[in-house]
């Protein structure tokens, strides 16, 4: 009998401009089985659209609605992942709490580090590629 593994969240989201990125990730954490459903954007704008329409339906149907986890790169056109948070942070206080935020990103630079620990929604910062390694020991 295969063993069962305890489904962590209910849904995650990744948010990167690069579309094999995603892919990727999105395959990693399939692999782990940690959730049930995986939502992907290649772009900030897109992603605090669908958490403010979200919002709305959480109003209706719950909580379970919303992502518990999202993934967040930084360097993206448009929206880049710093003004994503900025964005983020006008939501709700109910999504501000449910939705816990890991950067996923290239980035080396310490004062991204810095930057990102001035979020209360971000709670962890990892560098790419998402390893299965990575996702054992996230504890958000």
């Amino acid at each position: 009998m295969a063993e069962v593994v305890e489904k962590k969240y209910k849904t995650i989201m990744l948010i990167d401009d690069n579309e094999i990125d995603n892919l990727i990730n999105q395959k990693i954490i399939e692999s782990a089985g940690i959730c049930e459903r995986i939502f992907t954007h290649t772009g900030g704008k897109s992603a605090i659209e669908f958490l403010r329409n979200m919002e709305k339906v959480a109003d209706i149907a719950g909580d379970a609605v919303l992502p518990e986890l999202i993934f967040l790169d930084i360097d993206m056109p448009l929206m880049d992942g710093f003004q994503f948070l900025d964005e983020f942070e006008g939501l709700s206080e109910k999504t501000k709490e449910h939705c816990k935020i890991v950067m996923l990103t290239s980035s080396i630079n310490p004062q991204d580090v810095s930057r990102s620990k001035r979020y209360k929604s971000v709670k962890k910062y990892l560098n790419k590629p998402l390893t299965p390694e990575s996702l054992k020991k996230l504890d958000v």
